[in-house]
This record gives structure tokens, sequence and C-alpha cells, in this order.
């Protein structure tokens, strides 16, 4: 049988940059059964099951506003605290989940990927988007508590940049899935990289403007504390609701530079690994 024959012609890429993305949009299907496993495993046997995803956030962000708020009496520059500390969760609570589940990528699935061919990358893209169940449910929940306190009056008010929320959830969903595979990538030959993971994701958090805003941040540590992609990402998503932040256009389209590089640098180090990582897993 003559090679046009084929419908489907499997070769082996060995170049950094022999990446066929045309390949996910054919295994949509796979991606689409990848998200409903995650989802079903993730929950199935737990008792309360996805109304985790509305415990979560609320619990910390109770524990935020005694303890940040009441105790430390850390500024929210004049926000309620109650909202403002929700707000950091939603999206922090998204990045993270994102980030810790798309880094085991390799370890998790390595059963399946040594049995059968498919895009790799269908897996950590199929977590990406599972999550955003998680971040629906929890913005819902951010959603009725700004409408209470907007009906018992508090000066909240969302501006026109409420449109781009899409576009900030988009970029929020490409870093995660960029660092995931970069972390994915390393624990293949490095296992200690999950530690290592772990404990940067909890200390990221608080070099993040999630406890408290970036106008609180020193003139002369601002340039590098803004290398950090998340930093604007939660500053915006506070400035769309509330219309207070310290964030600046030249901040987040810094922000969007480095999560493209880092999206870049972690389809090809993966694109790399995954040729490779059955030797080494």
């Amino acid at each position: 049988m003559s090679e046009n024959q084929w419908t489907l012609i499997i070769k082996p890429k060995t170049g950094w940059f022999d990446i066929d993305l045309k390949e996910l949009w054919l295994y949509r299907d796979l991606v689409s059964m990848f998200i409903q496993r995650d989802f079903v495993t993730q929950y199935k046997q737990t008792i309360l099951g996805p109304l985790w995803y509305i415990i979560q956030p609320l619990f910390t962000t109770v524990i935020f506003t005694i303890i940040f708020g009441k105790v430390a009496k850390i500024s929210t520059d004049a926000l309620p605290p109650f909202l403002f500390y929700m707000a950091g969760n939603v999206m922090w609570g998204y990045f993270s989940v994102s980030l810790t589940s798309t880094a085991n990528t390799f370890s998790a699935n390595a059963g399946i990927f040594g049995k059968v061919y498919f895009p790799r990358l269908a897996v950590p893209l199929a977590t990406v988007l599972v999550n955003f169940l998680q971040f629906f449910i929890q913005l819902a929940l951010f959603l009725g508590f700004y409408l209470y306190f907007r009906l018992k009056g508090v000066p909240v008010q969302p501006t026109g940049w409420l449109l781009l929320l899409p576009l900030l959830m988009v970029q929020m969903a490409l870093l995660s899935f960029g660092l995931g595979m970069l972390f994915s990538s390393m624990t293949t030959k490095y296992k200690d990289m999950r530690l290592v993971m772990a404990f940067l994701v909890q200390i990221w958090m608080y070099a993040t403007p999630v406890v408290y805003p970036m106008s609180q941040i020193p003139e002369w540590l601002l340039s590098w504390y803004v290398l950090n992609p998340m930093a604007a990402i939660v500053e915006s998503f506070r400035y769309m609701f509330f219309g207070a932040s310290a964030v600046q256009l030249s901040q987040i389209a810094l922000s969007w530079l480095i999560t493209l590089l880092i999206l870049f640098t972690g389809v090809v180090l993966f694109s790399r690994i995954e040729k490779t990582f059955m030797d080494t897993i």
C-alpha cells in the first residue's frame, strides 16, 4: 500500500521544534474524554464532590479575613476585606490547581503513554480545561457575594475592563499550562522536583498580591515584583470588579510577554522530553 493511501501517518519526531499542534484538533474527542475522566476520578469517592469547590475558597477567605484583615490589619486599598481576599483566592485557586495537576502529567499517565500513541499535549490540555469548572463555580460564588455587598451599599463598581475577563482567563490557563509542562518535563529525571514544586507554589502565593494589594510593594522592589506574571493577573481581576488597583498597562503587557515565553519554552521542552521519558520515568 502506498503512503498516499493512509489516512494517518505517524513518524518519529527528532527535532526540538518538531511539534504538530494540528494533532490536538484531530484528537479533540480524546481531549474531551480526558476531561471527563479527570472530573469523574477526582470526586468519584468523595462525600461532598464538587461542593469542595465552594467550601475551599470560602473557608480560605474567612481565614484570610481574620488573620490578615483583623489581626495583621494589612491594607486592602479601602476595599471590603472579604471581597478582596475572595477575588485573590478565585484567581490563585485555578492557577495553583492547574499547575500542580499539569506538572504530574508524565508520572500520572505513564501507564497509557507507554501503550498507545496520541499527542501527549492532550493530557495537560485536558487538565487545564477541566479546572475551568472549578473556576466558574468559584467565580459564581464570588459574584454572589459581590452582588450582596453592592446591595448593602458598599461602593464597589465594575469597570469596562470586565469585558476582557475571558482574555484574562486565557492568559491564566496558558501560564499554568506552560509552567506545568516545564515541571512535568523536569520531574521525569529529577523526582524531587515534585517536592520543590509544592513548596514553590506555597511561596509563590505570598509573592503574588493575593493577601495584600500591589500598592503596598515598595518602589525599589516593584520592577522585580512585576516579573511575576500572576501579579498583573490578580490585580487586573480586582480592577475589573472594583475599579481599584495599582496595576499599569506596561505591567500587563510584561505579564503577557513572560506568559508566552513560558508557554513556548514549556511546549518545546515537553515535546522534547516525551520522546525519551519512558526510559527515565
